[in-house]
């Protein structure tokens, strides 16, 4: 196996839960090989150096092999192999996350007259 679209190999090494998911990806500019915008249907290649943002998550990682079909996690890791600097990206990151956590994240829908009241006495 030679030729698989991108969107494929995507899904294929678990980076996205579904096809569409990685194709929306592709489409929208979250996906970029060696820099640049490409297609959903554009084949992917053994040395190809992607550069991948899922939303929560941004790697840097290098094809190391082809597959169009989903596997178990140990086989998809296989696939591809990540940048020292993107680990060592995402890592800042997540303690930044840890550190660092976005106010919103704990309201969940709208506020409720208690979580109100709490936000005031917050920011006096």
């Amino acid at each position: 196996m030679d030729n698989v679209r991108i969107d494929k190999w995507l899904w294929a090494a678990r980076f996205f839960k579904t096809r569409s998911l990685a194709t929306d990806a592709v489409d929208t500019g979250r996906v970029k090989l060696d820099g640049d915008r490409i297609k959903p249907a554009r084949a992917v290649k053994v040395g190809d150096k992607l550069s991948i943002d899922n939303g929560s998550d941004a790697w840097e990682v290098v094809v190391l092999g082809i597959s169009d079909k989903r596997g178990s996690a140990p086989v998809a890791r296989a696939l591809y192999e990540e940048t020292e600097a993107s680990i060592v990206k995402r890592e800042n990151d997540s303690q930044a996350r840890k550190i660092y956590r976005e106010p919103a994240s704990t309201i969940k829908g709208r506020p409720t007259k208690r979580d109100r009241r709490q936000l005031g006495k917050a920011g006096e």
